[in-house]
């Protein structure tokens, strides 16, 4: 019988970090490292997902052979630049996917914000980053799903089982079949990362 398994992730349960690169602080939600490796360390990580506050303009850690999928939570007005362009991250919960090695410095257009990150070694996992609207049915697949309220309480319904995730807090959602998980009150994020 495939199952489906719920995990709560209260605040006191997420780590804080360093970035890579030491130019500030992450609090990381959720993750997995490489058997053997320091989960409060960068090297060895297969995915993380975490929340960060950018309060001045600097260069981006370089995260080479990883993805990175990011929104703005609090606040607006953030842009990444590089070489080949710029990345537009000015619109609050509007997730971009970027690849990971690009040299990027951010710009901060309307002060401080804070941002949701889903980092993914490539080779080993596959990885979404979606905002469901109230209402929306999302059909999750097998997979790690990770849904976070980042601000006000979130409500839910998931296989038909309705779930409460309180403000700040995140529920971890393990799946082998598939399952619809619809939002029904509150803003949330849902980070879907998928085992290769």
């Amino acid at each position: 019988m495939m199952t489906t398994r719920l995990t709560p992730l209260p605040p006191e349960s997420f780590r804080s970090k360093p970035w890579k690169n030491g130019g500030g602080i992450t609090l990381d939600i959720a993750d997995a490292t490489a058997p053997g490796a320091d989960p409060a360390g960068w090297e060895g990580m297969v995915w993380r997902l975490g929340r960060t506050a950018i309060v001045q303009p600097g260069p981006f850690s370089d995260l080479t052979g990883y993805e990175r999928l990011q929104a703005v939570i609090v606040g607006s007005g953030l842009v990444l630049e590089g070489s080949s362009g710029a990345i537009d991250l000015r619109r609050p919960f509007t997730p971009v996917r970027y690849d990971g090695g690009l040299p990027l410095v951010s710009r901060l257009e309307n002060g401080p914000v804070e941002v949701v990150n889903l980092i993914v070694d490539r080779a080993l996992c596959s990885a979404d980053l979606v905002v469901p609207m109230p209402g929306e049915v999302v059909a999750l697949k097998p997979a790690i799903h990770i849904l976070y309220a980042p601000g006000e309480a979130v409500t839910a319904r998931c296989g038909g089982e309705a779930i409460a995730v309180p403000g700040g807090h995140a529920l971890r959602i393990d799946t082998e079949g598939e399952i619809a998980l619809t939002v029904e009150g509150g803003r949330a994020l849902l980070a879907t990362i998928r085992l290769r």
